[in-house]
């Protein structure tokens, strides 16, 4: 008797599993952000950043003109940077994305007016709703293209925060905004774009924010053993020399992820009260399991 062997998993089921993961991420991200222009930005007039912010402001000046489709227009220029600088599997995932976000522009009606009247809090609404939703987006393999494909470049160049980048480029919105329409829109719409970057850097990294951290302290030989057993993390021991009393010491460094610092602490504490201890922010790690950097 034959025996015929049972594939118990199809071999392209992760292929396509991260094919999903990442459309849904544009879906929803794209939702968002349309959910944010057509609920917020529309009804107050007010602009948004980058490419989204220049198709608004040709729209509220020829409303004619299709949001979604200028959109798509502008963000052709931007797109071949993305072939060249980034990668093909960017570049398709984004081609996606800016499809999606510009038929989601164009179809996504709020059932509902969104009932904030008061124009200040609806450009921190807005700030939240498009904030989390272009980090969804960015927390994929693409973006949904304008500005994002431009901060992924200087990111993965100069280490550029992408709210950082993002909050740059909108200047020429802001300057146009104030031209056209009035002072008063400028300064909502700033605010609206210092919220949304903000957002879009905790959603990128502030959830996987990696802390370095140094400990000095004479128990370095018991405290590096638990480091290594209980947290599962690398120790490095660097040799140091007080100023003051010039005695030799050992000087613990670690990179923990954002929930292991209580215990790192409480381990320290246990061992030696005393020790001196410095816990500092990252912005990238690179390095097997601690890493973070974005995945573009």
């Amino acid at each position: 008797m034959i025996e015929i062997p049972v594939v118990s998993q199809w071999r392209g089921w992760p292929v396509l599993k991260e094919v999903l993961w990442n459309l849904g991420l544009l879906v929803v991200g794209s939702v968002l952000c349309a959910a944010g222009v057509n609920g917020i930005l529309i009804p107050h007039l007010f602009v948004s950043g980058g490419v989204t912010g220049l198709a608004l402001v040709i729209h509220y000046l020829a409303p004619g003109l299709s949001v979604g489709l200028l959109y798509t227009l502008m963000n052709l220029p931007l797109f071949a940077a993305g072939w060249f600088f980034i990668s093909r599997r960017f570049f398709v995932y984004s081609a996606i994305g800016m499809l999606i976000f510009s038929i989601a522009v164009e179809w996504v009606r709020l059932p509902f007016p969104i009932p904030v009247q008061e124009k200040l809090l609806a450009a921190m609404l807005a700030g939240l709703i498009m904030g989390t939703g272009s980090g969804i987006i960015l927390k994929s393999l693409g973006s949904a293209g304008g500005t994002d494909i431009l901060a992924v470049i200087l990111l993965q160049r100069f280490s550029i925060r992408l709210g950082t980048t993002v909050l740059a480029f909108n200047v020429l919105v802001l300057v146009a905004s104030a031209l056209f329409f009035s002072l008063d829109a400028a300064l909502y719409t700033m605010l609206y774009l210092f919220v949304s970057s903000r957002i879009v850097d905790l959603v990128i990294s502030g959830l996987t924010q990696r802390k370095a951290v140094f400990i000095i302290s004479p128990q370095w030989e018991r405290i590096s053993p638990r480091i290594l057993r209980e947290i599962h993390r690398g120790v490095t021991i660097l040799r140091g020399q007080g100023a003051y009393s010039g005695n030799e010491q050992r000087i613990l460094y670690t990179v923990v992820t954002f929930p292991e610092v209580a215990t790192l602490k409480q381990i320290v504490r246990n061992e030696d009260p005393g020790a001196f201890v410095v816990v500092s922010d990252t912005i990238e790690v690179m390095g097997h399991r601690i890493g973070n950097q974005p995945h573009w």
